[in-house]
């Protein structure tokens, strides 16, 4: 989407008319619209396809997809990935979650068209949000910029409960705050799988996810629940415990601000948000830049 396009809704934030899970918008658009290859594309795709074209003139829309979600059509321009309901008169930016199946559907079609990119948190769109600046979803082919020094976050004052620990013990040691519905946070756990690190996971459950979180915890292999949960798999082993840890891992993040996932934090208190490919997670883990 073009500058100029951002700028003409993203103006318009009085008819602001809805969050989704904390980082989502739909906002109501006016003159605006997109070129799209209509004849590809069933006809309810097609009609959508149009309006866009009309009210999106300088955003290039390469595909229309009103079958992802039942009232959405899923929109790709280029290295963007936005929402338009099927009159085409509301914008959505941000992430869809499919609680039944517990799925990030924006996340997983980020990663399926570029699954290198390095994909933002929640966190850092929510700030976008309040720019003026429209927080669209990013995907392929966006060039970020240059990866700044990574912030810092004490943990001292969290106490030893709360934590879900796995990984390679003989490894360097990252805390990472997640939440077991969030697509970026299984694809890190899954780049995590296949490095020498011990991960200390508190989970913070941005997305509704405590029920599940308590599960995992009190569950008699952590680990082994924790991967389940990830995968969407019934948990085999879970059980009943104390988990006021995990009222503690989300009391700090309110404290501090976390209000996206994942969070991961080095062991000199270094932090960075949103998932990285293995490369710069390696690289971020040994002490280098984001």
């Amino acid at each position: 989407m073009s500058a100029i396009d951002y700028i003409a809704f993203w103006r318009l934030r009085p008819r602001f008319i809805a969050t989704i899970a904390g980082c989502a918008a739909v906002v109501g658009i006016g003159a605006a619209g997109a070129a799209a290859d209509l004849g590809i594309m069933s006809p309810s795709n097609q009609k959508v396809a149009a309006l866009l074209k009309a009210r999106l003139p300088r955003t290039d829309v390469s595909k229309v997809d009103c079958g992802v979600v039942d009232g959405l059509c899923e929109v790709t321009a280029g290295s963007n990935l936005f929402y338009v309901d099927r009159s085409g008169r509301y914008l959505m930016i941000g992430r869809v979650y499919d609680m039944e199946t517990r799925q990030d559907l924006t996340a997983t079609r980020l990663l399926e068209i570029n699954p290198d990119t390095l994909i933002g948190g929640a966190a850092k769109a929510n700030n976008a949000a309040s720019s003026d600046e429209a927080p669209l979803t990013r995907g392929a082919g966006s060039q970020p910029a240059a990866p700044a020094a990574p912030q810092h976050l004490s943990l001292t004052s969290l106490p030893a409960t709360g934590a879900i620990v796995w990984g390679k013990p003989s490894g360097k040691t990252v805390t990472v705050f997640s939440d077991f519905r969030c697509g970026y946070c299984r694809a890190l756990s899954n780049t995590l799988r296949t490095m020498n690190v011990r991960v200390i996971e508190r989970p913070i459950s941005v997305l509704g996810s405590r029920d599940l979180a308590n599960q995992v915890y009190c569950a008699k292999n952590r680990e082994e629940a924790l991967h389940q949960a990830y995968a969407g798999e019934p948990l085999r082993n879970a059980g009943n415990c104390d988990t006021s840890g995990l009222d503690a891992n989300e009391k700090f993040a309110r404290a501090h601000g976390l209000s996206g996932t994942p969070v991961i934090v080095r062991a000199d208190g270094a932090m960075i948000e949103g998932y990285r490919p293995k490369e710069a997670l390696a690289a971020f883990i040994a002490g280098g830049r984001s």
